[in-house]
């Protein structure tokens, strides 16, 4: 392990002098996500620690290594949040959670990870400290390298230190459930989506419904009497169990894909499904061609991603058009010329 940023540095420019690979490691909670790779473990957990933190500003910036959960027992205390709902999966770091780029049951509502990045620094290929963005919201300078590193799995640089903006926790909220099919829930989603309503996350899952509210009491209040249902006690734990993968729907799924698809798409049709996002993100269960069920997802104009399986991960994420795939090889070159970093955690020739 490296307690500081000096021993980062020298592993990646000593692996980088004999091309080898590196296979960077946080808590190791989601190595199940993307393509396996090969490598000497660079493990980033001694590198941890907050830098900066004042709840005034809106900002904070702490180290790639510091438990996600610290991160997130520090912002309670102050009363504010990531509100774009990382998920944990364990143990899981900071600098994890910014590799693999994934968000909660917020999402929707608030954003995704890389929309809240401010900064970040990152080792390249070369064992270079580099710098991008900052630590306020209003950044205009240069471009926007910050969100690029967000969801890169680590192919582009060792992320060492992100700045993150943080928004205050809402003052009241409730989950609403009720009964619906799959087609009746997709479009009472779209509909509240539409209409200005406190919606914080929506789940829909073998006939139910949830809607969770979040802001003033009175804003709750008349939301609840727009959707109707009842009130579903210790949601807490519900909507951890649907960020982290803990609820029922995922227990015993042999093979989990992840379809992004337009929210306003019609039931799929493929098997047991739980749905997120007002219908943006729809989790599918089972084992599948593959092929077959990219093909669904593009008849829809969406695309569809293995998230974990207990088989063979070769082709985990849709494959790239010939535009796409030049600029990725060209992004991995300029940080990572030698291609140490992860390689292959993506795609095969990255």
């Amino acid at each position: 392990m490296a307690a500081d940023l000096g021993e980062l540095q020298e592993h990646v420019r000593a692996a980088a002098r004999d091309k080898a690979p590196l296979a960077i490691r946080g808590g190791g909670t989601k190595a199940f996500y993307g393509r396996a790779t090969e490598g000497t473990v660079l493990d980033t957990r001694d590198y941890q620690g907050i830098v900066d933190y004042d709840p005034t500003e809106l900002v904070v910036t702490a180290r790639c290594g510091t438990p996600l959960a610290e991160l997130e027992r520090v912002l309670t205390a102050g009363r504010q949040m990531l509100a774009f709902e990382p998920p944990h999966f364990g143990a899981s770091t900071l600098g994890g959670a910014i590799a693999t780029g994934l968000s909660g049951p917020r999402r929707a509502s608030a954003g995704a990870a890389r929309d809240f990045a401010l900064g970040v620094r990152v080792i390249d290929g070369r064992g270079q400290d580099l710098r991008f963005g900052g630590q306020v919201i209003k950044n205009v300078a240069g471009f926007d390298v910050s969100r690029l590193i967000v969801g890169s799995l680590g192919t582009l640089g060792v992320i060492s230190e992100v700045s993150l903006k943080v928004l205050p926790i809402p003052a009241e909220s409730a989950t609403l459930v009720r009964e619906a099919n799959e087609a009746d829930a997709i479009a009472l989603m779209n509909k509240w989506a539409g209409q200005p309503l406190p919606i914080s996350a929506t789940c829909f899952f073998d006939g139910t419904l949830m809607v969770r509210l979040a802001g003033a009491a009175a804003g709750i209040k008349a939301a609840q009497e727009v959707i109707g249902g009842q009130t579903l006690p210790g949601d807490v734990e519900f909507w951890r169990g649907v960020r982290d993968q803990t609820h029922r729907f995922f227990s015993g799924v042999d093979e989990l894909w992840r379809f992004s698809v337009p929210s306003t798409a019609p039931a799929l049709g493929l098997g047991a499904t739980l749905i997120e996002w007002n219908g943006a993100q729809r989790w599918i269960g089972g084992r599948g061609s593959g092929s077959e069920l990219r093909a669904a997802a593009a008849k829809v104009r969406g695309h569809a991603t293995l998230f974990r399986s207990s088989g063979p991960r070769d082709s985990v994420f849709t494959p790239l058009t010939p535009a796409l795939a030049r600029i990725h090889r060209k992004l991995k070159r300029q940080f990572d010329p030698d291609g140490i970093l992860n390689p292959g955690r993506m795609y095969a020739d990255l």
